[in-house]
């Protein structure tokens, strides 16, 4: 079993799909990765050998993947809320920020939907 970026890849995968597992790679990149390290993307984890293992640690090294990745992102969106940036607004209240209507959809974001009262004011007689 191939470890690599501190992600243990599936052994009966081929390598191309393995690397989608890793946090910051996707399928351009995976294929790239292939491609640098003169690695074949059919070939299974299972079949890697050591030294091609270490091609593909050197070059999934050379980019931000995982925790160093994650940990930009984190910086980068308390810098937008720090600044006071609109967007940066609408990821404390934990709101889309890409411009989506939230009238009737982003129920994943907003939470599960909560009544409000059947919408007259109850009237108390004297």
């Amino acid at each position: 079993m191939a470890r690599i970026a501190g992600i243990n890849l599936a052994p009966e995968k081929r390598i191309e799909a393995a690397l989608l597992a890793i946090t910051g790679i996707g399928r351009s990149l995976a294929g790239k990765i292939c491609m640098n390290s003169k690695i074949d993307p059919n070939k299974k984890v299972k079949d890697l050998s050591e030294k091609e293992e270490e091609a593909l640690r050197a070059e999934i090294a050379k980019r931000p993947t995982e925790g160093d990745l994650r940990r930009i992102v984190n910086q980068n969106i308390k810098l937008l809320q720090d600044i006071g940036t609109y967007r940066g607004g609408r990821h404390k209240k934990r709101l889309p920020s890409r411009g989506q209507r939230t009238r009737n959809n982003a129920r994943t974001k907003r939470g599960k939907k909560v009544t409000m009262g059947s919408g007259r004011a109850k009237v108390e007689k004297k």
